[in-house]
């Protein structure tokens, strides 16, 4: 069913950190955007100028957010100041698949160390591997992650690790929400972000996570997970 309202609440985060939205006095999790074109152009005029929480600092923070895979690795680049996100770069690092797995692995080794050099963030994000099926594919997709994790390392950066649902339910609202649901909020909450993958796209929406959990409970548990592991 679509939103029929004609006034709609800003949206805000609830106490367990995730977006919600109210629509004629009724609070829940933003719905299902497929097929909702009235939903889509409420939502786009509710967020207008709508943004994230991220903390409390008076300075802004310059954010890289990596989304890891072996054949693409998005990234991408946000400033957050108070409850303030802007969009700053994006972008996708493609190895070549006739390449060996170590000169592939060198490849998004360099690229990554391009993006930091070129855009000097202050701390990283990074999703955790998504575990499937193929075991071959999963393997090349941590090595990738591992690569992922290191070089903003050897760049002095902090870097936090989170799972893919909290990343789709902390920016769309629903842990299970589609690529092209999270490509439209990360548009919505950063209009002037572009990006030319998905990967892109979800590298955004991973730093845009760390922004809002970065001094959260949630945030300081993710990072002691991830230093266990």
């Amino acid at each position: 069913m679509g939103c029929s309202c004609m006034a709609a609440r800003a949206p805000y985060f609830n106490q367990s950190g995730f977006f919600v939205a109210d629509c004629a006095g009724t609070r829940g999790l933003l719905p299902n955007f497929r097929g909702l074109s009235g939903w889509r152009s409420l939502l786009a005029s509710v967020l207008n100028d709508f943004s994230l929480p991220v903390c409390s600092m008076d300075h802004s923070i310059r954010i890289m957010g990596v989304d890891p895979g072996l054949r693409n690795t998005g990234w991408g680049i946000i400033d957050a100041k108070g409850n303030r996100v802007s969009f700053i770069a994006s972008g996708t690092i493609q190895s070549n698949s006739k390449y060996s797995l170590a000169e592939r692995l060198k490849q998004l080794y360099t690229g990554l160390q391009d993006v930091i050099e070129r855009y000097d963030p202050a701390e990283a994000s990074v999703e955790n591997t998504f575990v499937n099926k193929d075991a071959g594919a999963t393997l090349k997709l941590g090595q990738a992650r591992g690569i992922a994790l290191l070089v903003p390392s050897l760049h002095n950066l902090a870097v936090s690790e989170y799972a893919p649902n909290l990343v789709k339910k902390t920016v769309v609202g629903t842990g299970h929400a589609e690529k092209e649901q999270i490509r439209m909020m990360v548009k919505v909450l950063m209009p002037k972000a572009t990006f030319n993958s998905d990967d892109a796209a979800d590298a955004l929406a991973i730093a845009i996570c760390h922004s809002h959990h970065r001094g959260s409970v949630t945030g300081r548990l993710a990072a002691a997970e991830a230093r266990l592991k």
